[in-house]
């Protein structure tokens, strides 16, 4: 069996948070990634995050949905962790009520973060994405919670899916352990 470390940061603001740390193991990712949270523009979104992360639902929840050139997708509290039914991995969220949506006017270019959400724009819950590549067609739809300022590198190396949905096939990466940082 291989086994990569990677860790990936977050860092946000209420609640007293200032970032969180992400550990990743997988086939793809190794080493840190730092995100600024933008509780500014987001910060119904960005708590939440915050408090899935200080509670652990974030720890062993896998990269279930990568598309090459465009995001990775993680954050399914519910179906995405590691050792569940991979087939059911996206399609869930956590025990908290779904978010309004927080749109705003920041461009998603190489480095977002969003929120991942269903049809209806206010059912954003735990799932988020970090972008590849610009997505121009995603500004004013999907609500924007922060920006990768270090380690895009690490981004890069998360294990592609397969298809045009992305769905990773076998060893996806996963978040091993996700805590909150001041």
């Amino acid at each position: 069996m291989y086994k990569l470390a990677a860790a990936f940061v977050l860092l946000a603001s209420p609640a007293l948070a200032t970032g969180l740390q992400i550990e990743i193991e997988g086939e793809g990712a190794n080493g840190t990634v730092t995100v600024d949270l933008f509780e500014d523009i987001a910060p119904k979104h960005v708590e939440q995050i915050s408090a899935l992360a200080a509670e652990g639902k974030y720890d062993g929840v896998v990269f279930h949905r990568v598309i090459d050139g465009f995001m990775a997708q993680t954050g399914d509290v519910e179906f995405g962790r590691i050792g569940g039914d991979m087939r059911r991995a996206g399609t869930g969220g956590s025990d908290r009520p779904d978010l309004p949506a927080e749109f705003s006017d920041y461009n998603y270019d190489r480095g977002v973060v969003g929120m991942a959400r269903a049809q209806d724009p206010d059912s954003a819950n735990s799932q988020f994405f970090i972008m590849f590549e610009p997505g121009p067609f995603l500004n004013g739809q999907y609500t924007v919670v922060g920006q990768v300022t270090d380690g895009m590198d690490v981004v890069d190396t998360i294990k592609r899916g397969d298809g045009p949905n992305g769905a990773v096939i076998g060893q996806p990466d996963v978040m091993k352990k996700v805590t909150v940082t001041e």
